[in-house]
Order: structure tokens, then C-alpha cells, then sequence
């Protein structure tokens, strides 16, 4: 177990915002923490809704090769399917890029975000829905929480704790010595995007196909109709489940 350490707040702006303080400071091996967040946030800046109840969390770390961060998102999510399964005995799947799921409805969310300069750092943020029983209008359709599911409250902080773990053996056995290959595999096999027909919104288009690979920097393999394979390196992927 990797040592670090954990500091808890009661309210945040943001737990990603708190730990690049940290980094300003020179600090890594940081574990930022609070109940609720009033500006909490996904990709593309997204607010991201972070009522009391869920786990709300943010990873510092100053890894020697700030390479292929992808990978971090990667071990994250393994890390919360993983741990969800142990904790709350509920099997889950991943979504491409950065979420878990739960039959379509979303669960948890992942940011992994590069702090460079003189010296470089990372903040993997996950937000998980835990024992929240209601959501806000533009998301209570979509999401869910393991409370919901399970139809009890689970221990938040043996969650936590669990995910960490598995994070930081991810972290130390695959990314720090370069196994990238091998945490894909893992990760692919909690991926249920694989083999979907999906519409996938990027920046610039809307595209429709079907999803035949994830090459080795986690981009998406996009196939059309016409047979062409397309890759997708960020966007927002529709499935049909």
C-alpha cells in the first residue's frame, strides 16, 4: 500500500482545485476529500452536481514521466468497478473514456488533469454517487447511485479506502514501470463501449459506428458504415444498451 496522505474537508469548491494548491506547495502523494462541492466539474468543464453523500475525491501525484496520463483515468475507473464489486457486491462496467456505469445510468465520473512546469503533476479526480437518493433535473435520468441500486447505505469510507488501494497498486505495478499494455487489457475487460454502436459527438462533428478497438493510447476505433476506422481521441460517446 502506497503511503499518502489524506486530508478532509466538509465543503470544497473543488477537490481538484484543492490539490493543485497543494501542488503549488511542492506536495504529491495527496489525498484531497470533501463531503460536498460547490463547483464541482467533469470534462469540458462540465459542472459536476457533488451533493453530500457521495465521494467526492482528488488524487495528487508527481509521477516520473508524465506520459500517456490517459492511463490514469484507465486505472482509476478499474480501481472503482473493482472496488464496488468488493464493497457493495455490484458487478459495473466502464463507459469510454471516464466513466462507470451501472445499465446505462452513470455512477461515477473520472478527471485526470497536467499540472506542468518546472516541475510536473497530476490530479485524478473521482466522483462517485454513493448514497445520494436524489438528482437534479438535468441528470435524473442518467444517474444513479449505488444506494439506489443496492437499496442500502455502503460505508463510504471503506469505499474509499478500497479504491485507493487498488489505484495505487495500478498506479505502482503498471504506470510507474511502463506495463501500459497490460493495464489496457485489464481495463478493456470492465469496458462494455467495446462492439456497441455509438454516436460520438466531438468538437467539430457527429459521427455513427461501431466501436472495434482501443488502440495503445487509449483512443477510441471508430467504424462507419463505410468501413472506414476513424480515431476518436476525446469526445462524447452515446451507447445503445
Amino acid at each position: 500500500m502506497s503511503q499518502y496522505k489524506l486530508f478532509y474537508y466538509k465543503s470544497l469548491t473543488s477537490t481538484q482545485d484543492k490539490a493543485k494548491e497543494f501542488a503549488k506547495k511542492g506536495l504529491d502523494n495527496i489525498i484531497i476529500v470533501a463531503d460536498k462541492q460547490a463547483e464541482g466539474r467533469g470534462r469540458f468543464k462540465r459542472k459536476w452536481y457533488s451533493d453530500k453523500g457521495g465521494l467526492w475525491m482528488s488524487i495528487l501525484l508527481k509521477p516520473k514521466n508524465v506520459q500517456n496520463l490517459q492511463y490514469l483515468t484507465f486505472a482509476a475507473a478499474v480501481a472503482v468497478v473493482e472496488s464496488i464489486k468488493k464493497i457493495a457486491n455490484l458487478n459495473t462496467n466502464i463507459k469510454w473514456p471516464n466513466d462507470v456505469h451501472y445499465k446505462g445510468k452513470k455512477l461515477c465520473g473520472i478527471l485526470t488533469e497536467g499540472i506542468f512546469g518546472k516541475e510536473n503533476y497530476v490530479v485524478v479526480g473521482i466522483g462517485l454517487n454513493v448514497n445520494q437518493t436524489k438528482f437534479q433535473n438535468e441528470i435524473k435520468t442518467t444517474a444513479t447511485s449505488l444506494k439506489v441500486v443496492k437499496h442500502k447505505i455502503i460505508d463510504i469510507r471503506k469505499l474509499m479506502e478500497n479504491i485507493l488501494d487498488e489505484f495505487f497498486y495500478f498506479y505502482n505495478n503498471y504506470y510507474a514501470t511502463n506495463k501500459l499494455k497490460k493495464m489496457l487489457n485489464i481495463w478493456k475487460r470492465y469496458c462494455d463501449t467495446m462492439h456497441k454502436d455509438v454516436k460520438v459527438i466531438t468538437k467539430t462533428k457527429t459521427l455513427h459506428g461501431k466501436v472495434v478497438d482501443f488502440d495503445n493510447k487509449c483512443n477510441l476505433l471508430l467504424k462507419t458504415k463505410r468501413n472506414k476506422i476513424i480515431k476518436i481521441i476525446e469526445g462524447d460517446i452515446n451507447v445503445r444498451y
